[in-house]
């Protein structure tokens, strides 16, 4: 007898064929011929067994088909959740979770205002309230947020017209490492089997210090040993020699930038290049900061050095490129938290 798939049937008649099923194999006769006899797989007699053994006769019930109905919320409700979102974290509102995620704001709906809802059904509702999952950006607890608005709103200005009246260039500089065994990414494989990517067992490293301007203009220098104050003297030296205006440069407050040495190196300079200082905590202002993701996803991520030099010559290479297309660093200053700097 040809099979049939018994999930076509209507909700009433799949129930009956269980309990049929479930009966001539409580009289003796074996699976496999009972789904013969049914014209159904053997698989899904073998799932029906299981259910009734777990859950007894109710197990085999007809269930009602279609998206589930349950409460919905309430205009005035989709109002309140959608604004605990902007302005909490989840711990704030002593979720146990981390990110705003489909649970989190199921359980926070519940907790609200006792109404159960699926994490589809949520999602939908998040959607609707013009919500999209996004990588969030790290922001430090030890952030002030008094000193980030004064940046936004006093200090950064007062930089820009310092900068027009001397004909000074901003730039924004940022050090980092790299290490060879940094992915990014992922890679399609079978269900169940994790593609393996080949690589040299060995971990390796290089850093790299960079500027960048909203111009387009790019100057970076990569070096193997650890970032001291004589490396960053050597590159505020190189900067000035191939920059023929004034230089304003914005940094963090990293101990090296604020070390005697270098602090000497900037009065012999001060003709030349002035430093000022991003907020404590506040890398993301820094749109220096979108080159240093885009050279490890890109020119780190994606590619297996074998050894250092290797390494080296593969940043140094994406760097250069990136020099020489101008409209892809000023792109650098186009996400919102650091557009401010894009005038």
């Amino acid at each position: 007898m040809e099979t049939r798939d018994a999930r076509s049937l209507p909700a009433v008649a799949q129930e009956d064929l269980r309990k049929k099923v479930l009966k001539a194999i409580q009289e003796g006769k074996k699976q496999v011929e009972v789904a013969k006899l049914f014209g159904v797989t053997r698989q899904a007699v073998g799932r029906w067994v299981k259910k009734y053994r777990e859950g007894g006769e109710k197990a085999l019930r007809a269930k009602k088909r279609g998206r589930p109905k349950g409460r919905s919320l309430e205009p005035w409700q989709a109002a309140q959740i959608a604004k605990a979102i902007v302005d909490h974290y989840p711990e704030q509102l002593k979720l146990p979770f981390y990110l705003w995620t489909r649970e989190a704001v199921a359980d926070l709906i519940k907790n609200r205002f006792g109404i159960r809802l699926s994490r589809w059904t949520v999602g939908r509702y998040l959607s609707g309230w013009g919500f999209s999952p996004q990588k969030p950006i790290r922001k430090a607890f030890e952030q002030d947020p008094e000193k980030v608005r004064y940046w936004l709103e006093t200090k950064y200005p007062e930089i820009q017209r310092r900068a027009l009246r001397q004909r000074a260039e901003i730039y924004w500089g940022d050090e980092m490492g790299l290490r060879s065994d940094h992915a990014t990414g992922r890679s399609y494989g079978r269900k169940g089997q994790t593609p393996v990517i080949p690589g040299t067992g060995q971990r390796f490293r290089c850093n790299m210090i960079s500027v960048i301007t909203n111009r387009g203009k790019l100057y970076f220098m990569i070096f193997k040993e650890g970032f001291s104050s004589q490396i960053f003297i050597d590159f505020l030296k190189r900067l000035v020699k191939q920059v023929p205006h004034h230089i304003f440069l914005i940094i963090d407050r990293h101990p090296v930038h604020r070390s005697s040495p270098v602090q000497k190196c900037l009065r012999e300079k001060e003709d030349r290049i002035q430093v000022f200082w991003l907020p404590p905590y506040s890398p993301e202002l820094n749109p220096d900061e979108n080159l240093n993701q885009d050279v490890k996803s890109n020119a780190v991520g994606r590619r297996r050095p074998h050894h250092q030099d290797d390494l080296v010559k593969n940043v140094r290479s994406y760097l250069y490129s990136r020099q020489r297309k101008p409209q892809l660093v000023k792109k650098y200053f186009h996400k919102e938290n650091v557009r401010y700097a894009a005038i």
